[in-house]
């Protein structure tokens, strides 16, 4: 990815390579190591069942966890909505809606969320993700 682009043409390249299911091309577009928070609170792991949710730092743990979310949703009930694109020089905050359906127990859900991302010379250097964990969780709980 070029350094010159901008946080915000950064943020919807990476939205559009998530929306197409690139764990790879995902991947090109982070910092290693990048500041990687989706396993709320701070060194608390997802359960069995939701084995994406833990810590990250590094290109190669950013596809795999792209690859994990993929291999246990179905990918024609997964959907996401993003309602705004906030951008203050580096820092953008995305939010919006995840819709997903849980492969092993065929649980719907929908969770809100915000990601709060810093981009420098092109690349994500940080990526923080808050959504309501709990439905999540639950539509996979056996």
């Amino acid at each position: 990815m070029s350094t010159n682009k901008t946080t915000r043409e950064a943020v919807r390249e990476l939205l559009g390579r998530i929306g197409a299911g690139d764990p790879d091309g995902i991947a090109e577009l982070f910092a290693e190591p990048v500041d990687w928070r989706v396993d709320w609170p701070a060194g608390e792991h997802g359960r069995a069942a939701t084995p994406w949710i833990r810590a990250r730092s590094t290109r190669a743990d950013v596809a795999e966890h792209f690859r994990q979310i993929g291999g246990h949703h179905v990918p024609e009930a997964a959907g996401t909505v993003v309602e705004r694109i906030l951008v203050d020089g580096d820092d953008a905050v995305v939010t919006g809606e995840i819709r997903g359906t849980a492969k092993p127990t065929g649980r719907p859900y929908r969770s809100r969320f915000a990601i709060h991302l810093t981009v420098a010379d092109g690349l994500v250097t940080r990526y923080h993700v808050y959504e309501d964990s709990l439905a999540v969780a639950q539509a996979f709980e056996v």
